[in-house]
């Protein structure tokens, strides 16, 4: 999976940021050609902030369909960026009924209060067979997951997971050791689990992952340097890195029709 941009960097972080519908179709091309097979959706106002809008999400989609049809899942975040509440994050996705959509377990089930109403968008969310992911950013947050699943608060059955390394460390900065703690015990065939890291040690957090049956995410949205310490001219190059680690570990970049038939299971 591809993040490309995220809801704060802005093209004063990196000139070749996409921000607008066709930069991010653009982006989304170029991507597919080094082998991503998603991509992780933050659409933006003109002026550059973090949007949960229908339309602006319409719109990105429209375009990133005409330049690269089915062949990239589209994934649209939820993400609250400190402006928006649960109701929100949820409206948006029923309007939108999206393929995929990423959700925080710590966003939209911050406590027991928020259970019962919680419980009844993901059940409608798994009724719509949208692709759900939940974003988790500590070992504390899978725990939690575990037991929402186990309590039926979260639906059962097949789920993916997003494990954020180093978001609460020093500089942002990511450890490949940093996923020691979610791996214990290692996940089960029912869960899907992926990786992003900040900083420049994106690619050796996403490569360990790989090497022990996870999957990767990488992008702008995280990380802006290759591995030897150079600004990424652009998402693409991120992704190639991957793309070639994993080449050297006998594997191989999947498909979306292969995230499709996984979920579909």
């Amino acid at each position: 999976m591809v993040a490309p941009n995220g809801a704060y960097k802005q093209s004063s972080d990196h000139p070749a940021l996409p921000l607008t519908p066709a930069a991010l179709a653009q982006e989304a091309k170029q991507c597919l050609d080094a082998r991503a097979s998603m991509i992780h959706l933050h659409v933006r106002a003109s002026n550059g902030e973090h949007l949960l809008e229908a339309q602006a999400y319409t719109d990105a989609t429209r375009a990133i369909r005409q330049a690269v049809g089915d062949a990239l899942v589209v994934q649209v975040t939820t993400e609250s960026a400190k402006r928006y509440a649960p109701p929100a994050q949820m409206q948006v996705v029923r309007y939108l009924r999206p393929e995929a959509a990423s959700f925080a377990i710590a966003e939209l089930l911050p406590d027991a209060r928020a259970e019962a109403e919680g419980a009844e968008f993901f059940a409608w969310v798994h009724r719509e067979a949208i692709m759900a992911q939940y974003i988790l950013y500590l070992p504390a947050d899978l725990l939690r997951f575990h037991d929402l699943r186990q309590r039926g608060v979260l639906p059962p059955g097949r789920s993916a997971v997003l494990f954020v390394l180093g978001r609460y460390t020093a500089a942002q900065k990511s450890d490949p050791r940093d996923l020691l703690p979610f791996l214990s015990p290692m996940p089960d065939d029912s869960l899907q689990w992926s990786v992003c890291a900040f900083g420049a040690t994106e690619n050796a957090c996403v490569l360990t992952a790989a090497a022990l049956g996870g999957h990767a995410r990488v992008g702008f949205e995280n990380n802006l340097f290759l591995a030897n310490g150079a600004v990424a001219p652009h998402n693409a190059a991120l992704v190639t890195q991957v793309r070639e680690g994993l080449s050297l570990m006998g594997r191989q970049a999947g498909t979306a029709e292969q995230m499709r038939a996984w979920f579909g299971g």
